[in-house]
């Protein structure tokens, strides 16, 4: 590399950057504020592993129950909230005002109220005092500054507008249909603050629990140089094709979001390296930042570590964090291949060039046959780590655990020896001129080790199947570990004398991915915290009822019209909310209202699919504009317009904003009720379908589109992500049959384990409701039986009218919202007809005509040049 040609933002101004929307951009000049600043991250990290570890439980030291651990959670937010944020634009940065002290040792002091007082409170619920309430009123105000400061003002706003419902409910400036009673102070504080339905709710047991200790593994595997290694690794790569550093953009934010929640750092991070190669081989300044932006802000969804909603979805929905890393697998994974398509695309319409490269170019078949072989390695490898685990236990018995330590310690020490053996990785500067691209085979080694973390975390949550935040404890402490001795030991191994040095050096790389951890949950947790205001007014008012009727009464009862309602919020909310906030403000209130309207319009939407909607929605937050963030993180490195990038990066996004809807429709998108090979089908159909709908809205295939081509490609996406609808259009899905003859049909199919049925009513509210439900049955017994005892329900047959005459309390016809003297108006059994697939065959045939066309038409416009 030679001498720098171009001007780039500084690190320091990108720093601000990330610490402006992250860590607190306060600055202090004197030592008792550095030593602050750097000792209370610390210690709320050193606690966060505590509580999340198995030893006050197995010592009986210092165990806290989820409440006092979420009380303390907070204070350690909200405190640092008030000393890394200034107040104001115009606030002190290089000092922290005497009132922040006093306004954080306030706000501490209320948060952690519930655990300093907790048998006190215990021992008399629903009966505050005033001091109780006191401060519970100055807890939630120094809540909402202390969002203000760390999150901007939007969340705040939001919050306010809910708690003035609470109180002002019953006013005539609240249509007649949003009213309610109002509540009292005292009934307000006690809910939001006193008890776990409001801000020491889910969101925030969640933030504790989990979140906490994923963000610190990825800091702690970032600040250990996995960042850097993982963009080394993808340059190697990829830099070399059309529009290389683009694509090498997308693969390093890909690896980077597997260890990182914060699409703002994802972007500074990688952007500082790829967005100035990307403007040198060809794209805008505006392009470059839009593509960062998208492979960035898809680092959330991207699993393992999916950020702080695929938590709170494991808690709102009550599924496992493995099967929401299912659901999210196949949509994120066909999102970012999607996205390195979009670039090649790009690439060719502007016929950019890559990076130069050394190495040979291999040709198609050899590159098929090494990635085969790549692949066919590491799935051997995969095999022979489970085979040989079952066999330390099968062996060691009771002491297997020790020799589980030993394997770790053994792949770790002797990666660490393979990366000894090269050169350290060292980021180039992205202005300097480049000579060459880097050789995989001379890096690959250099950052083995840093997987060694990563599958003792994937081995957790997949094949243990431990809870996420003890899986994130043993992955954090491995990396802790590796932290303060990966610099020594490679000093030992390359026989060098400053092993010393190199230890201390590691221990101050621990205390700083530390720290760094702790003040990137800084936002996350006064979000969650606010956003539990919320969610606490829907609790205490019940708007989500009122909600699903202005809802339904808005979008006329009409599935699609409802989705399009409740992505426009989420957009709408996104301009301001971080996605945490808004996945929780948009699924309280609209969840339950899509899968409500689904069954009364005779789909059956799964809730984790609506869940699913809302985060990939909320997602788009940091992209929306006129305020993604993330988008102006991106300008700022490439020194395009904000604006343009921001609407560029949305345009790039549309994938993701379309995937959503599909997933609605066709729940095989999620991996809901499919077999192994039905995943690998749905997973190439899919990634088919993305790959000519991206084509579609790019006018680019195999040639520039004509409008008519374009139009052909979106049917063919359609057709292939949903091609049910085609067959719906010929044949019904469902042969409807009346409901007295729903018991006879129960008896005679003995091994049916579930009956779709269309039930009618009058709810509590005097609401007349239409439904669609699938009852579970069991397997034993006559048809009353089963019905009983699967879906806890009792009918009686009244003049030929089939009613529901027992509801057994709990069980799923309960909880479905059914109520007593319903009728069942009829039960739908599936037809039999083709199978949906069929319809890829002409679908499939339709693009190749296209590309034969436009194949076609390159020949001849190059005969005629």
């Amino acid at each position: 590399m030679s001498e720098n040609t171009n001007s780039s933002p500084t690190a320091e101004d990108l720093d601000d950057l990330i610490a402006e929307a992250d860590t607190g951009n306060r600055q202090p000049k004197s030592r008792f504020a550095i030593a602050l600043l750097l000792t209370l991250p610390l210690i709320w990290s050193l606690f966060q592993l505590w509580i999340g570890s198995p030893l006050p439980s197995q010592f009986g030291i210092g165990f806290l129950n989820d409440t006092e651990s979420r009380a303390l959670h907070l204070a350690f937010a909200v405190m640092l909230a008030f000393f890394a944020f200034p107040a104001f634009k115009s606030s002190p940065r290089s000092r922290i005002p005497y009132i922040d002290y006093i306004l954080a040792l306030i706000a501490a002091f209320c948060a952690s109220y519930l655990f300093l007082f907790y048998e006190d409170l215990a021992m008399r619920p629903g009966l505050p005092t005033t001091i109780d309430l006191v401060v519970a009123a100055i807890g939630i105000l120094l809540t909402l500054e202390a969002a203000r400061r760390s999150l901007g003002p939007p969340l705040v706003i939001v919050a306010l507008c809910f708690m003035a419902y609470v109180f002002f409910g019953d006013s005539d400036y609240v249509p007649e249909i949003l009213r309610w009673k109002g509540a009292s102070i005292e009934k307000a504080m006690t809910h939001m603050w006193l008890t776990t339905e409001g801000v020491f709710g889910i969101a925030l047991g969640v933030s504790s629990g989990f979140v906490f200790l994923f963000v610190l593994f990825g800091a702690l595997l970032n600040q250990a140089g996995a960042g850097n290694y993982f963009i080394q690794v993808a340059f190697s790569l990829l830099g070399h094709m059309r529009g290389g550093p683009a694509k090498a953009a997308v693969l390093s934010s890909a690896m980077t979001g597997l260890i990182s929640g914060s699409s703002i750092a994802n972007v500074v991070t990688t952007g500082t390296f790829t967005i100035p190669l990307m403007k040198k081989v060809g794209f805008s300044a505006e392009k470059a930042g839009a593509v960062e932006v998208s492979s960035s802000v898809n680092g959330v969804i991207m699993p393992p570590v999916m950020g702080a909603v695929a938590f709170l979805m494991v808690e709102y929905v009550g599924i496992s964090y493995i099967e929401v890393v299912k659901h999210a697998f196949l949509p994120a994974t066909i999102s970012y291949i999607a996205l390195l398509y979009i670039v090649h695309l790009e690439a060719l319409k502007s016929n950019m060039q890559g990076l130069p490269r050394v190495s040979p170019a291999y040709g198609w078949k050899m590159q098929v046959l090494r990635s085969g072989i790549i692949t066919a390695s590491l799935l051997i490898l995969a095999g022979a780590l489970y085979y040989l685990v079952a066999a330390i236990r099968w062996v060691l018995g009771d002491i297997a655990n020790i020799g589980l330590l030993l394997l770790v310690m053994f792949g770790y020490i002797g990666l660490l020896y393979l990366s000894a053996k090269t050169d350290d990785l060292h980021m180039d500067h992205p202005d300097a001129e480049i000579v060459r691209l880097p050789l995989f085979s001379d890096i690959y080694k250099a950052g083995l080790y840093y997987l060694v973390p990563l599958v003792l975390l994937i081995w957790f949550l997949m094949v243990e199947r431990k809870s996420p935040g003890l899986s994130a404890f043993w992955a954090s402490m491995l990396m802790a570990f590796i932290l303060i001795t990966q610099k020594p030991l490679k000093a030992w191994f390359r026989k060098q004398d400053n092993i010393k040095a190199n230890v201390v050096a590691g221990f101050l790389d621990l205390v700083d991915g530390l720290n760094t951890g702790a003040r990137n949950m800084i936002g996350i947790g006064v979000a969650t915290a606010t956003a539990g205001i919320i969610v606490g007014t829907v609790t205490l008012t019940g708007i989500g009822q009122v909600m699903a009727e202005f809802v339904e009464l808005v979008s006329g009862g009409v599935l699609i019209i409802m989705l399009l309602m409740v992505a426009l919020i989420s957009l709408v909310l996104g301009m301001g909310l971080p996605t945490t906030a808004n996945y929780i403000v948009v699924s309280s209130l609209m969840a339950s209202v899509v899968v409500e309207l689904g069954s009364q319009n005779g789909l059956i939407v799964p809730l984790v699919a609506i869940h699913m909607f809302v985060f990939y929605f909320g997602i788009m937050a940091d992209v929306t504009p006129p305020v993604g963030l993330a988008s102006f993180a991106a300008a700022a490195v490439s020194g395009g317009d904000p604006i343009k990038t921001g609407f560029t990066a949305f345009f790039y996004s549309m994938r993701t904003a379309l995937l959503p809807f599909l997933f609605i429709f066709n729940t095989d998108l999620l991996l809901i009720d499919v077999t192994f090979i039905q995943g690998v089908v749905v997973f190439f159909v899919s990634l088919a379908a993305m790959l000519i709908f991206a084509a579609a809205t790019q006018g680019y295939f195999m040639a520039k589109s004509r409008l008519y081509e374009s139009a052909l490609l979106i049917l063919v996406a359609f057709t292939l992500f949903r091609p049910g609808f085609w067959l719906d259009q010929i044949i019904a899905p469902f042969e409807v049959y009346s409901a007295n003859q729903m018991l006879t049909f129960i008896d005679n199919h003995e091994d049916l384990n579930s009956i779709r049925v269309s039930v009618e009513g009058e709810n509590i509210d005097g609401r007349w409701v239409e439904k669609t439900v699938i009852m579970p049955l069991s397997l034993e017994g006559d048809a009353e039986t089963r019905l009983a005892n699967g879906a806890g329900l009792e009918l009686r047959d009244e003049e030929s009218r089939i009613l529901i005459d027992n509801l057994m309390f709990g069980q799923f016809a309960e909880q479905q919202g059914l109520d007593f003297d319903w009728e069942i108006t009829q039960f739908q059994v599936e037809a039999e007809r083709p199978r949906k697939e069929w319809f890829f065959i002409p679908a499939f045939m339709l693009a190749l005509l296209v590309a034969f066309i436009q194949k076609r038409r390159l020949r001849n416009e190059g005969a005629l040049a």
